[in-house]
């Protein structure tokens, strides 16, 4: 029994140096159980059956996780952009490592030693030039040392170790040296930073930045991808960027389509998150590229047919270290060159086009995202009551049934009229243009959607009588088009457009009947009696 008690002693003692939860049970079974010698023989053998395969398993593992560096390190990223280049830097040599007990000895490469020593707020060198972090366990410290390493690199012109270009969903890197590396892409957000020892596997997230290009409806103030506007209206455009942490590089292109006039002075930027918004400031978190056409001189001008570039600071992107959106907000005018909607599904593009894109990292873009504006037209034609066209009115237009405001027009040809822009409006002397409908019709074109128009007729045709009222006209999101025919040898109008009959005034009837006229008669008929008769007395005398 002393025996017994003995080799139980030396179990427990063993258990203890290997604290499984098998070898823990085995354990309160030999202190509790009162057993015969031989059940106690068998379990103490198979105590120490399962203690020596214990012991081995877990050597087993400390010599896996633990050794010095011999070049047989590898990275691997999953779920890499295809087509996109990844570069590795290494920043510390890993000398040696055993993780079960979290213990590194690293030393920095000769290409970062200078930049890591100055950073004392991260890293510690001692005596022997071994490497301690010191910059705090969190995401947000090791992000932006992360970044503020990767600017040093590009600064100093630091090369990297190994870069390969995606080809598929997974890259790897091999042959490489222990140590601690840094991962970029030109997607321009920062992929990782992590230690080989040997073997890494690292997770693409993708983060890529979008844009999100919007354009404001003014009849109901609403956000979309397109809008209607009259000539000389102010047309609003916001341009949301998706920002991803790591932001590297990103420069906003936007660009207008000659119907639309930038106005630079409208520019404004401001970041929003879910708990907060603020205006960016020009000059310290972006610059403005303007167009030659809106100012930009050179050196401080676009160069690529952009009417402007943002390009924003370095040192500003450094400091996003989450997803925020940058709001991008500018007006133009719907100028005097602005293009004329068609009734006609195949050509979707006439309109006023607006397109923005952002450049980001080192070589990529996100697509061209794009907004529309359409401006239209309506045919008014002028007849009698038999749908003849009839020349020679004259009108003018209204944004009232009655009083309210002309709206000013420019002749662009004989029967082609157009809204005048505040521009030609400011010209001392300029006055509206008379709107004359030639051959009976006359095209007004550069009006606004959902818009009630007047027109007053100014002079009617002549042996017609005048319009006792102004005629409506209602544009919905289409143009009003008239369609003529000749019939017999008339124009004669069918059907569409802006339709305006004047009444064909008649000669009214005269008073008194015959009896007038035979009086006039009569008395012209007595005075040349009354002459001939005093002549005839003359010759006889």
């Amino acid at each position: 029994m002393e025996t017994a008690a003995s080799d139980g002693q030396i179990l427990t003692e063993n258990l203890q140096r290997y604290p499984a939860t098998i070898c823990l049970k085995w354990r309160g079974k030999v202190k509790n159980m009162k057993i015969s010698k031989q059940i106690k023989d068998i379990k103490r053998w198979v105590s120490v059956l399962l203690t020596m395969l214990l012991a081995f398993t877990m050597a087993h593992t400390v010599l896996a996780a633990s050794g010095t560096n011999n070049n047989s390190g590898s990275i691997t990223i999953d779920n890499a952009v295809i087509g996109q280049t990844y570069e590795i830097y290494q920043i510390l040599e890993l000398e040696s490592y055993d993780t079960s007990q979290n213990a590194y000895t690293y030393k920095a490469t000769s290409a970062w030693k200078t930049w890591l020593e100055k950073q004392t707020g991260y890293v510690h060198f001692d005596k022997q030039g071994y490497v301690t972090w010191v910059g705090g366990d969190n995401a947000e410290t090791v992000a932006t040392f992360a970044k503020a390493a990767l600017a040093a690199a590009k600064a100093q012109g630091i090369t990297p170790v190994k870069k390969q270009t995606a080809q598929s969903t997974k890259i790897e890197f091999k042959d490489l040296n222990l140590g601690y590396y840094l991962i970029d892409t030109t997607l321009g957000t920062l992929c990782s930073l992590d230690t080989t020892n040997p073997d890494v596997i690292m997770h693409e997230k993708n983060e890529q930045p979008t844009v999100d290009k919007e354009v404001k409806e003014d009849s109901d103030r609403t956000w979309g991808d397109e809008n209607t506007a009259q000539i000389g209206d102010t047309v609003e455009f916001r341009t949301t960027i998706a920002a991803k942490k790591g932001a590297q590089n990103y420069v906003l292109h936007d660009t207008m389509t000659e119907g639309l006039t930038l106005l630079p002075v409208s520019i404004q930027v401001a970041e929003s998150t879910e708990n907060a918004s603020r205006k960016l400031v020009e000059g310290e978190d972006y610059t403005i590229k303007l167009a030659p056409q809106y100012g930009g001189t050179e050196g401080a001008a676009t160069t690529d047919g952009c009417a402007f570039e943002l390009v924003f600071a370095q040192s500003y992107l450094d400091g996003i270290t989450g997803n925020k959106n940058i709001v991008v907000s500018y007006n133009a005018i719907l100028n005097e060159k602005a293009v004329i909607a068609v009734n006609d599904d195949k050509d979707k593009d006439a309109a006023n086009i607006n397109r923005t894109k952002l450049d980001y990292g080192d070589a990529s873009e996100t697509k061209w995202d794009t907004t529309k504006t359409f401006t239209f037209y309506f045919d008014l034609v002028k007849t009698d009551n038999d749908k003849i066209l009839l020349n020679g009115a004259e009108f003018a237009l209204y944004d009232a049934q009655k009083a309210g405001n002309l709206i000013a027009v420019v002749k662009e040809s004989d029967g082609i009229y157009r809204i005048a822009t505040e521009k030609e409006k400011a010209v001392v002397g300029f006055q509206s243009a008379t709107i004359k409908a030639k051959d009976g019709k006359a095209v007004i074109k550069g009006l606004d959607a959902d818009t009630t128009y007047w027109l007053e007729e100014t002079k009617q045709p002549d042996g017609y009588n005048k319009l006792s009222e102004r005629a409506k006209v209602d544009m919905g999101a289409q143009n009003l088009t008239a369609e003529i025919e000749m019939v017999g040898d008339k124009n004669t109008w069918i059907e569409g457009g802006v339709h305006v009959i004047n009444q064909k005034g008649t000669e009214l009837p005269e008073t008194g009947g015959m009896g007038t006229t035979l009086l006039y008669l009569g008395g012209s008929i007595l005075t040349l009696l009354a002459a001939a008769l005093l002549l005839v007395r003359r010759t006889h005398r």
